[in-house]
């Protein structure tokens, strides 16, 4: 039954029920607001798990598919030739895949756990969950859209809850990591709208002949399937010379040398969201100053947009012109591994350290991505599914951590385990899964990351692995000096978790464990994610 259903748009926009709900909810029925709340991301969590174990990747997610025509503007013109019109289509399209799947799934657990520890929030509980639940919106849409206009319109939905999120409900400097939140993304938002609007006029044009009325309709289209078939056809104006389009309809044509200011423009726009270094310092003051349920969705699933955004529509769209980068895209990897491990190696203030641990273990993301295999693909893939979990596990134990301390300066922690074992051991599990240990899910991204990259690129593979010696150090630096040592004597009294926040720590820690020991789990439903990248790679070698 549920086949018949618009599954997709219902995944997408279950959350706004909890809105609705909570719009008619009185403000100081703090117990009531969360339960709805949190009802509310069970939904598409369920909806999630059930496309999960049904999807057929042989299919490549054919079977869930909603398409239809959402803007379409004509102009007429006075005849030129035997053209009569353009048009300009943007469609609702959503679409699944073997790359989008996990990313849905992992945004809807993460979604879920991060509701459960928002526990701590202390003020305007009406009005945060308002901006929660319309933020999970806004992720979801990222993921499915399959139409440039309509990605766009969910990538800056994200933007403005989590601003609200950050500047009202934050620690002390909260306005100013919100200011600088909104700025960077902004700016990073709109070029990604240029590259779009330069894809649009080029790669979205075709050609409807009308021959019943001897006329011709020129056709503009966001399309992700329109777009990217024109790219790849041989046949497509996109594709012909400078002299082959004298004569033709199109003004513009799709030279090299604007594939390369696409993908450049991508590249920025997305590399601000990862985040790429130099383009990470307002992500640091984001893990510092938000609230813990915040960053959990933020390191979680938000940062991971920004690389999915470089694979969709980079990467997949533009396979020659990345592969052409990728020395620049390993070489970017590698500074990231070691500029954020080296930097969390010396912070004294555990935010910090994940801060910086976040940046690292995205540069191994664009190792993976820079490989161009399958096995590192897989890998790149695999680790943004592990770091959310892990991150978003890591950030829920500090935000328990700092509720009973009032701290998170490493000098000012220690000894825990023995008022707090419980929520020591969750911490010293998931340190251990970020550094890699085998059996866990960190060790299989990384392994798969550089395993892909080293067939291509053995020196910069062999450099980015100092980064995993120093991930070692600094985490067990960090998580042994928090858990065992002296413990100060304000701390003997306190409590270890509660149930709320034991069942989130509990779920993400299964996630871990169960993707560490059973990889296929992720690897079977996106098998056949990356096949149309690799034989675009493979025909453009040929050639």
């Amino acid at each position: 039954m549920l086949a018949d259903l618009p599954i997709l748009s219902l995944i997408t926009f279950s959350p706004l029920l909890g809105i609705l709900v909570l719009l008619f909810l009185p403000k100081h029925r703090s117990r009531w607001l969360k339960v709805v709340a949190i009802t509310a991301t069970i939904l598409p969590l369920l909806l999630s798990l059930w496309l999960y174990a049904d999807y057929d990747g042989t299919k490549g997610g054919k079977g869930y598919e909603e398409q239809v025509t959402w803007i379409n503007t004509s102009l007429n013109k006075e005849a030129v030739g035997d053209v009569s019109s353009y048009s300009f289509t943007f469609q609702y399209h959503m679409g699944i895949d073997g790359l989008s799947l996990p990313l849905l799934l992992l945004t809807t657990i993460v979604g879920v756990m991060a509701a459960l520890a928002s526990v701590h929030v202390k003020k305007r509980w009406k009005a945060f969950y308002i901006w929660f639940l319309l933020l999970e919106v806004g992720m979801i849409g990222v993921f499915l859209a399959r139409d440039v206009f309509l990605f766009f319109v969910f990538f800056e939905m994200t933007l403005i809850p989590m601003f609200f999120l950050i500047g009202i409900w934050g620690y002390m400097n909260r306005e100013k990591a919100a200011n600088k939140f909104l700025l960077y993304n902004g700016i990073g938002s709109a070029i990604m709208l240029l590259a779009f609007v330069l894809l649009v006029s080029t790669a979205g044009f075709s050609v409807e002949q009308l021959p019943e009325k001897q006329q011709t309709n020129l056709s503009y289209s966001g399309s992700y399937e329109v777009i990217s078939s024109n790219l790849t056809s041989p046949d497509s104006y996109v594709n012909m010379s400078s002299e082959q389009m004298q004569g033709q309809d199109n003004p513009l044509y799709l030279s090299e040398r604007m594939r390369w200011v696409i993908f450049l423009l991508l590249l920025i726009a997305f590399g601000i969201k990862l985040p790429i270094f130099p383009f990470h310092t307002w992500m640091l003051q984001v893990h510092a100053e938000a609230p813990p349920s915040v960053v959990m969705i933020h390191s979680g699933v938000l940062l991971k947009m920004g690389a999915y955004g470089l694979l969709r529509f980079g990467v997949f769209m533009f396979p020659g012109v990345a592969k052409d980068w990728a020395v620049a895209l390993a070489i970017l990897g590698v500074v990231n591994i070691l500029y954020g491990a080296i930097l969390a190696l010396v912070q004294k203030e555990f935010k910090l350290v994940l801060a910086y641990s976040s940046i690292s273990h995205m540069g191994i993301v664009l190792l993976g991505i820079a490989s161009f295999n399958e096995i590192g693909l897989n890998g790149a893939l695999i680790q943004l599914i592990s770091h959310g979990l892990i991150s978003a596990l890591l950030f829920l134990v500090v935000g328990s951590i700092y509720e009973r301390t009032g701290s998170t300066e490493l000098k000012d922690l220690g000894g825990l385990a023995r008022s707090m074992p419980f929520m020591s051991g969750i911490l010293l599990t998931a340190g251990m899964a970020s550094l890699g240990l085998p059996g866990l899910s960190g060790f299989v991204g990384e392994f798969l990351s550089f395993l892909g990259l080293f067939d291509s690129m053995r020196v910069l593979t062999g450099i980015a692995v100092l980064g995993v010696i120093l991930t070692a150090i600094y985490v067990l630096r960090s998580i042994l000096g928090i858990t065992f040592g002296t413990m100060p004597e304000r701390f003997a009294a306190a409590r270890d978790v509660r149930l709320i926040e034991a069942v989130p720590m509990i779920t993400l820690l299964a996630f871990i464990v169960l993707i560490g020991v059973y990889p296929a789990v992720l690897t079977e439903p996106m098998k056949h994610g990356f096949d149309f990248l690799l034989q675009q790679l493979t025909e453009k070698a040929g050639r």
